[in-house]
């Protein structure tokens, strides 16, 4: 979710944090006040007259409630819930999840499954990201203030909403938001407002509106107090996007214009009642990228925008590999990790802003649904499990969860998900007052096997860093990559793909290869390479260009540029014709030979 809020206002800001304070500190009740609310909202639904039938709630206690939901009330996945949200999406006007009729949808990103899933989406919905970004927002305030009336450069983007069958609005969650009086309210509330109209941001046209984004950004350079996008893969983009386009910038900068590649009229009336010409600036917007572009365009952000206090975006999970590269850009400008939520509902806020991206935690806010965790533990050596590589125990309420244990998170939402499994993996890293603050970990679906081999979207992320270290030999340095489990030759082995900048002998390919292969640590793959049941791993180079063209192909089935987030693992077989058509090279590992 679009993560942009300054708290300029101290006595809004303390407002704030003094009632997280106390729900935290009362955090075990408060979640079984959560739970009362969420039921008698939606008392009488269809959903859970099915499984609690005419229990009386107003009746039952709040502590004995919880026994008697968590165990009536069965844990669900998605494919659960899904003919129920047919359902409503096709017009069934009747109380199936929700007693609100339901009049939205969100639409997932699709990048875990490899296809978009509806998602309810309500009032509560909204008013819950406006309330979780005050709260970062006011945490941020006291490590990074900010000015009244500055400027933020938001790389945020709606794709088109549409109709379904049944006549409810469809889209991603940020379009939504962005749609939403919440969204309008934060900017008046805070008096600080993305430097790009509503016309850039719901153009639909993401290429065009990142250029717009960055012309607008430069031309209230002095202005901009931080730098944001949901996801930090989007800011990567739009700065690789600005090293190729600044001389057409300056251009537009310098004479009041707006490129021809920028063909909405919409678009270009809103672009153009704001920017004036300003030669100065393009003068000095164009002396410095000179500079950058010697330094290979180290130091980006605090050359072109002085007065940014950070850099804000969801930065773990699958954002870590772009840190490297966002860190380059920002040079000492602080990386402020966003807060951790889903789709389905918002889980917690970092409210330790001046820890690094790889350090930062989230506190659970015990408002925003009723919590639940399956403790989780790695099989032993030699078990074979079908799902993942973990063995699961009974779910445990947020009250009773400990420090160094993993979770499987589990929602109650009041959007009407009940008891629903979100695949994410946390750990808890300790607790702020009496809620728990969490590490996230991996999706759990997100996931390398050929056999008995279980290796993780983590588990990935650490080969390939290791791997790509090496490419510092030749200077060049990996742009992207996501990964494939080949069972269909024999022996089964993983494929790696990579896109990279600059040029690389074989030689060091072959070393990243065998690099990454001898890093798995997983014994399932250790023991299959050791008798070749798992066939050498191998590395492919994609040409340049070829995430992009993934990106593509995900917008263009209606995912927005802001909701992106590039697969790790992929079995989709249009994912699969894009890398394959694209490579260019391909080098197999020499370990276990």
């Amino acid at each position: 979710m679009e993560p942009a809020v300054v708290c300029n206002n101290q006595s809004n800001c303390d407002d704030i944090i003094r009632w997280f304070e106390d729900v935290s500190e009362n955090a075990e009740l408060v979640q079984t006040q959560t739970l009362r609310r969420i039921l008698e909202l939606n008392w009488g639904v269809e959903y859970l007259k099915k499984w609690l039938g005419d229990v009386e709630i107003h009746e039952v206690d709040e502590c004995a409630l919880e026994s008697l939901y968590t165990s009536l009330v069965p844990l669900v996945s998605h494919a659960d819930l899904e003919p129920y949200i047919q359902r409503i999406a096709n017009g069934d006007s009747a109380p199936l999840l929700t007693q609100q009729p339901m009049t939205t949808l969100s639409l997932s990103s699709g990048t875990t499954e490899g296809r978009q899933k509806y998602v309810p989406f309500t009032r509560h919905s909204a008013q819950t990201t406006l309330q979780i970004f005050r709260l970062a927002a006011a945490h941020r305030s006291r490590v990074y203030p900010t000015r009244k009336g500055g400027k933020i450069l938001e790389f945020i983007y709606s794709s088109k909403q549409f109709k379904t069958r049944g006549g409810l609005t469809a889209g991603t969650a940020t379009t939504h938001y962005y749609a939403s009086q919440e969204f309008k309210i934060k900017q008046e509330t805070t008096k600080s407002f993305t430097c790009s109209p509503e016309e850039v941001i719901s153009s639909g046209d993401n290429k065009q509106a990142t250029y717009c984004h960055l012309l607008l950004g430069l031309f209230f350079s002095d202005h901009v107090e931080f730098i944001t996008s949901t996801f930090a893969y989007s800011i990567v983009q739009s700065f690789i996007t600005f090293e190729e386009l600044w001389r057409d910038l300056c251009i537009d900068i310098r004479d009041g214009t707006l490129s021809k590649r920028i063909n909405l009229p919409k678009v270009r009336k809103a672009v153009l009642d704001i920017i004036s010409p300003n030669p100065k600036l393009a003068s000095k917007i164009e002396a410095a990228c000179k500079e950058l572009e010697d330094l290979d365009w180290f130091g980006l952000v605090p050359k072109l925008w002085p007065n940014a206090k950070y850099v804000y975006s969801i930065m773990t999970g699958s954002m870590q590999p772009y840190l490297k590269k966002l860190r380059r850009y920002a040079a000492d400008v602080p990386l402020v990790s966003a807060e951790y939520g889903s789709t389905e509902s918002w889980i917690g806020v970092n409210v330790d802003p001046c820890l690094p991206p790889e350090d930062v935690t989230f506190a659970v806010v015990p408002t925003f649904s009723y919590f639940e965790f399956i403790p989780l533990y790695r099989h032993k050596q030699g078990c074979n499990l079908a799902v993942d590589d973990f063995i699961e125990d009974k779910p445990v309420p947020l009250s009773q969860v400990k420090v160094g244990q993993q979770y499987e998170i589990v929602l109650t939402t009041f959007t009407g998900l009940y008891r629903y499994r979100l695949g994410d993996v946390v750990e808890v890293a300790g607790f702020h007052r009496g809620t728990a603050k969490l590490n996230f970990i991996c999706r759990r679906k997100l996931i390398l096997t050929v056999n008995i081999d279980k290796n993780t979207e983590k588990d990935l992320q650490i080969v390939v860093e290791r791997g790509s270290q090496l490419l510092s030999k030749s200077r060049a340095e990996l742009i992207d990559f996501t990964s494939h489990a080949d069972v269909v030759n024999q022996p089964g082995h993983y494929i790696i793909y990579w896109e990279i900048k600059g040029d690389v002998e074989d030689m060091v390919l072959r070393e990243c290869c065998r690099e990454m292969d001898a890093s798995f640590v997983d014994h399932g793959y250790v023991v299959s390479r050791r008798s070749n049941s798992i066939g050498p791993l191998e590395l492919r180079i994609v040409e340049k260009g070829t995430f992009k063209k993934i990106l593509e192909y995900f917008i263009g089935n209606g995912s927005a540029l802001s909701q992106f987030k590039t697969p790790r693992c992929t079995s989709n077989n249009v994912l699969l014709s894009i890398l394959n058509l694209c490579t260019i090279k391909r080098v197999y590992s020499t370990a276990y030979a």
